[in-house]
């Protein structure tokens, strides 16, 4: 086993939220040296579309990227939500009057276009980006961390572990395991020249019925129309090991207006994307190691957080270590410490609300009938739910 050079940040995971918190710290102290450790042979990222809310468009525009993310993104005009039974509009958000009340955008835009946007970033602060470095464990010692591969032992102050729903370093701190919703996604991103009809090119629409729904957005620049179906498998809940099948996709949406079985033909049938999330936890560190991310906060995606939420996280870190950084010395511990009780308790409730959210698009009967009265007679400029998730760190 080869003993890298001793650094002063070690990131596990490459991804989103790994690189916004390896970007973060080194912006926040220049001179910091930041290593990051992607266990594929390359950086990249899998998926389709992403929304990124006023809180995560905030720390995006400290960060000096929000221009860059625009550019590459969308703008949209409206989020719609509309009853995925019989078509209707049931409310909406004016994402202009948003921004104005938030003081940032709602931007769509695609996940492998802010992580490129992200990994140039981290290249121009000199991040250091190391591939094929699968993680296997974190040695702690006296005010050390070491992240050890197969063949490589990385030394820091401290480990940040943004390893992913999966995270194997989670395992430090917490016994638990990921949670199966029965839920999963079917997306699907296709250029706007190969749509029929008019498909709300300047909304985010979401189609919300009996357990299932539809989300819709444009993507990069409005030349990629991106699509999402969700449903819960009952063979998931049956306990059965192959689930989330195309067949029950089909089965799931068979009485939902056109506009929504018309989607379906155009989403990719060949993989799928299976909705876990975890419980929320207190402790998000141990030592000299910290998790960020996914790896901290699991969530599904009903409040379209994930990303945003992995995004307050690294700025909080960052604030942290400049907050507890005097004389030339940093204090770890107490801006771990700070860390995790800022951040724990609001993605506990994002975690929690997202899951409440979930159930309320998905009910049918006579739930379904109060929802949709409840939504309809919602005035669009009432953002009092809203509020205390985009709210957070508004001047």
């Amino acid at each position: 086993m080869n003993a890298s050079p001793d650094t002063d940040v070690v990131v596990v995971g490459g991804g989103i939220g790994g690189l916004g918190g390896a970007l973060a710290l080194a912006l926040a102290r220049p001179g910091l040296r930041v290593r990051v450790l992607e266990q594929a042979a390359r950086f990249g990222e899998v998926g389709a579309g992403l929304q990124l809310a006023p809180n995560a468009t905030r720390v995006l525009r400290g960060w000096g990227l929000l221009d860059d993310v625009v550019a590459h993104g969308v703008l949209p005009r409206r989020l719609v939500m509309r009853d995925a039974v019989d078509g209707r509009e049931l409310t909406h958000l004016d994402l202009a009057d948003l921004e104005r009340r938030y003081g940032a955008p709602y931007v769509v835009i695609h996940r492998g276009d802010l992580h490129a946007i992200l990994l140039r970033a981290c290249r121009a602060e000199g991040v250091e980006l190391v591939t094929d470095a699968e993680v296997r464990d974190v040695e702690l010692g006296s005010g050390r961390a070491s992240a050890v591969t197969a063949d490589r032992r990385d030394t820091a102050s401290i480990v940040v572990a943004a390893d992913g729903l999966g995270s194997r370093l989670r395992a430090r701190i917490s016994d638990d395991e990921p949670i199966s919703s029965a839920y999963v996604a079917y997306r699907g991103a296709v250029p706007v020249h190969e749509l029929p009809g008019d498909p709300h090119l300047r909304d985010v629409v979401v189609h919300i019925g009996p357990r299932c729904h539809l989300v819709q957005y444009p993507l990069r620049r409005g030349e990629l129309f991106n699509q999402v179906a969700v449903f819960r498998s009952a063979r998931a809940l049956a306990g059965e090991a192959e689930w989330g099948t195309p067949d029950e996709l089909d089965a799931a949406f068979a009485a939902t207006c056109a506009p929504v079985r018309d989607a379906l033909p155009l989403l990719w049938r060949d993989r799928c994307w299976r909705m876990f999330d975890r419980e929320p936890i207190d402790g998000w560190v141990d030592g000299r190691l910290v998790l960020m991310g996914d790896a901290a906060h699991p969530m599904l995606q009903y409040l379209a957080q994930g990303a945003c939420q992995a995004l307050e996280d690294a700025h909080s870190l960052a604030t942290q270590l400049t907050r507890h950084t005097g004389d030339g010395r940093v204090d770890w511990d107490g801006a771990l410490r700070r860390y995790a009780e800022e951040r724990s308790p609001r993605t506990a409730r994002v975690q929690r609300t997202a899951r409440r959210w979930g159930e309320l698009w998905h009910c049918d009967g006579l739930f379904r009938s109060v929802r949709n009265a409840l939504l309809t007679d919602r005035d669009p400029a009432d953002y009092r739910h809203i509020d205390w998730l985009y709210q957070v760190g508004h001047q």
